[in-house]
């Protein structure tokens, strides 16, 4: 490992997040707020350290090396949690503990959505703002817009897109460069942005609101200016925009890249993990809005609303509501939350196991059944025509296992903390998951639990965002030899 090079990467990066610091500023001016101080010393706090790192050892030549990919990937999400956390402490408006500033950016910068805030309508306008840019940015992995600007300082940054990109098949590159990867994948990132954006706003939105729910919407974030958060809009319009965008937002980003590029839209169907996907979402919905309307909660034509955005809201991993789902009649709210472990595609800006892995799973555990009946046959497993490798089908079922094994441990940790089962069972779902909402106790926000919950909460947030095994790497001796 060469910690010469990696507080080189770490300095520039904090230098370029400290930038993120400047847009909440031209929103406190803009609405004549006087919130101005709380990010301009955010922003200089954040530069200076950024500086301090980066300054000494600026003429560091060393190449990043994988093991260096990983220590980089897992600082600098836990290093900007921290420096994310400074304009909530520095407001206020706001009197957060420190941990509550932690589990808020935390929460941001991983698109989980869980929140400890409330009274949302009365916050400056800056630092809601700063809430959704979290997400925002969040979404497209930091790690990985910064490597479009890496390799023009003289860093590689290939080691850290394998660490960062989600997903089984993490070699797998759009385009031969790296900078050429990272750039496609963020301007698709800014176009549907922009087009949700200007969805929002034809639909109804304020400039600002359709700004904000954007950022989060393309995130799959699930923050919202407002408590009542999509339902505040009380619009089929946009809860139709927000459905839309929310789908197109779980779909592998390299498989919007191949449809704009050969211009055929066929490819959604014809790509074996967008079908799971899209045929998963398909049957939830019809599961949903049958059993809402055959239970009397609604109205034909409000289950079919409310159904269909709810189940795509949650199994997306976006966490946006309209209602209180959580208290729909008997197993809808745990099925609702059971599909977001599906969560989205490999290389979207989801959470949850993926459906990439899901679909891996699948095949080889029919495999194994036909096996027993045919065991001299040779059964590969295939995904479009090509081989899967065994190396991933073994990695496949060694993530799923450290899953669950990492699911069960929080929800002890939270028990042995006095929450009741369903508050711990939802609540870790939730945060490993990169949902946000939860039931029991975290059905409207996570304020009350104690620091401990929260901090075990954080630490799950970052172990779903960083697919686990890219955390959990670093405890392992193996590691750390030479």
């Amino acid at each position: 490992m060469h910690a010469t090079v990696t507080a080189r990467v770490l300095g520039m990066l904090l230098i370029l997040f400290s930038t993120t610091m400047l847009p909440p500023i031209a929103v406190s001016l803009l609405y004549s707020e006087t919130f101005t101080g709380i990010f301009l010393s955010a922003f200089l706090v954040t530069l200076l350290s950024g500086l301090m790192i980066w300054l000494p050892v600026r003429n560091s030549t060393h190449e990043l090396r994988t093991r260096d990919g990983f220590i980089v990937t897992v600082l600098f999400w836990l290093v900007l949690s921290l420096f994310g956390t400074l304009p909530f402490l520095f407001s206020n408006a706001l009197e957060l503990s420190f941990v509550d500033a932690l589990f808020e950016s935390v929460s941001g910068l991983t698109t989980t959505g869980s929140t400890v805030l409330s009274g949302l309508d009365n916050l400056p306008k800056s630092l809601l703002y700063y809430r959704q840019q979290l997400q925002w940015l969040g979404g497209i992995g930091i790690i990985v817009i910064a490597v479009a600007i890496l390799p023009m300082l003289g860093v590689g940054g290939m080691q850290i897109y394998r660490a960062e990109a989600p997903g089984p098949m993490k070699d797998t590159k759009i385009t031969p460069r790296i900078t050429e990867t990272a750039t496609v994948l963020f301007k698709i990132y800014l176009t549907l942005t922009v087009a949700c954006s200007l969805a929002y706003w034809s639909a109804g939105m304020s400039i600002f609101d359709a700004i904000t729910h954007s950022f989060s919407t393309v995130a799959i974030g699930g923050f919202s200016t407002h408590d009542e958060s999509i339902g505040f809009f009380n619009s089929t319009a946009i809860m139709a925009i927000c459905t839309f965008f929310m789908v197109i937002s779980g779909i592998n980003f390299a498989l919007h890249f191949s449809v704009w590029h050969d211009r055929a839209l066929f490819f959604y169907w014809t790509d074996p993990e967008a079908r799971m996907y899209l045929t998963i979402l398909l049957s939830g919905i019809l599961i949903v809005c049958l059993f809402l309307y055959a239970s009397g909660t609604y109205g034909w034509d409000e289950s079919i609303i409310q159904g269909t955005f709810h189940l795509v809201s949650i199994m997306t991993t976006t966490g946006f509501a309209t209602t209180d789902f959580y208290a729909w009649p008997t197993f809808l709210p745990y099925f609702l939350i059971f599909l977001s472990f599906f969560g989205a595609c490999a290389g979207s800006t989801g959470g949850g196991i993926k459906i990439g892995r899901m679909l891996i799973l699948l095949q080889q555990s029919i495999r194994e059944i036909y096996q027993l009946v045919h065991p001299n046959a040779v059964l590969p497993i295939k995904i479009n025509n090509r081989k899967v490798p065994d190396r991933i089908a073994d990695a496949v079922w060694a993530f799923f296992g450290a899953y669950l094994a990492v699911f069960y441990l929080m929800v002890l940790l939270l028990l042995a903390d006095g929450l009741d089962y369903v508050t711990a069972w939802s609540a870790t779902a939730a945060s490993l998951n990169n949902l946000g909402p939860g039931l029991g106790a975290v059905a409207g926000n996570y304020g009350e639990l104690t620091n401990f919950s929260k901090l075990v909460l954080c630490f799950g947030m970052l172990l779903g965002r960083l697919e686990i095994f890219t955390l959990l790497v670093l405890f392992s001796p193996t590691f750390w030899r030479r």
